[in-house]
């Protein structure tokens, strides 16, 4: 397993439980979840290549964009967990998605990049370019982000929507605490991992 968020997202599924992830990719979470957890799920993938290396795990795979496609497939509260690593701020909805994860599951985990870490901050401000970093890559041009947000701008909207925020992690680019991050970690944070459930 080379992403290491997934080490701390599996500690927050129980075992046996129901996942559903958004944007699984080649589905290697759901494969881990599985061999570690005894998770059942379903993966949610545009990319028809990577939704058949999911097939080839063996992992359920519904073809399908979930910005419109969740309602179609699954009823109220089906899920235990609803999953989405590093593609909430990809979404054109982001609010209406979080809302669609909590309908579906009784809890929902995402993660994503801080807009606000100080790097990103410098090159906008002092610089006057949008910023690249080891978690925003991409130029502007050819970024998939269209709705990035801080960590503060996230906190407000689960706030907005009567969400509850169960369980926060802030972590560096190599997926690493430290004091700093504890202290300031919308100045220092550059990846957020977020654990939620209505109020």
């Amino acid at each position: 397993m080379d992403r290491k968020d997934f080490k701390f997202i599996s500690g927050w599924i129980e075992k046996d439980s129901t996942v559903l992830d958004l944007g699984c990719g080649d589905s290697t979470l759901l494969n881990f979840l599985r061999k570690n957890k005894n998770v059942k799920g379903y993966g949610f993938e545009k990319d028809i290549k990577k939704v058949q290396e999911s097939i080839s795990k063996n992992i359920s795979v519904i073809q399908a964009d979930f910005n419109s496609g969740l309602e179609k497939y699954f009823d109220k509260n089906f899920f235990d967990y609803a999953v989405m690593t590093q593609a909430l701020q990809e979404n054109k909805n982001p609010d209406k998605i979080i809302i669609e994860m909590l309908r579906v599951a009784k809890e929902g985990i995402v993660t994503f990049p801080n807009m606000g870490f100080w790097k990103n901050r410098l090159q906008l401000g002092l610089l006057g370019k949008m910023p690249m970093s080891d978690s925003l890559p991409n130029n502007w041009f050819d970024t998939p982000n269209i709705h990035l947000c801080t960590f503060k701008d996230f906190e407000k909207l689960c706030d907005d929507l009567n969400i509850t925020i169960i369980e926060k992690m802030v972590l560096n680019s190599n997926y690493e605490s430290n004091k700093l991050l504890s202290l300031f970690p919308n100045l220092f944070g550059e990846i957020a991992l977020y654990r939620f459930c209505k109020k």
